[in-house]
């Protein structure tokens, strides 16, 4: 069954929404990938991970389509059937399918009442 497997916070200042983060629950931020992004961890000592989270500056996924609030991805078993699955049900890739090396197969895809979200399909061998 698809589950949440990641959340992204968009910022304008990334700086400034860290130390938000921070202060308002805690968090810890570890600098990964690109410029401006940090993977989050929102669990305490001891406390299993949960889902994984980053925060990144706010970008235009496609033109005209501006990322705002948290930006959630579901793991799904084949992103190839998902992408499929998304048009059928009506809805509309807007970033068709990539790889991001380490981590798997990623879309971006709109809903029928123009939301977007991500699917991904886990894959630790991706290159």
């Amino acid at each position: 069954m698809p589950n949440l497997f990641h959340f992204a916070i968009n910022a304008d200042d990334v700086q400034r929404a860290r130390t938000f983060y921070e202060r308002a629950f805690g968090w810890k931020f570890k600098a990964w990938g690109p410029p401006k992004f940090y993977m989050i961890e929102t669990n305490g000592p001891g406390e299993p991970a949960g889902v994984h989270g980053s925060l990144q500056g706010r970008r235009d996924l496609v033109e005209g389509k501006r990322m705002i609030g948290f930006e959630c991805t579901i793991a799904v078993p084949s992103i190839d059937e998902t992408a499929e699955a998304v048009l059928a049900a009506g809805g509309k890739i807007v970033m068709p399918k990539s790889i991001i090396p380490t981590v798997g197969a990623l879309i971006f895809f709109e809903d029928t009442e123009g939301n977007v979200f991500a699917a991904i399909q886990p894959d630790a061998g991706a290159e």
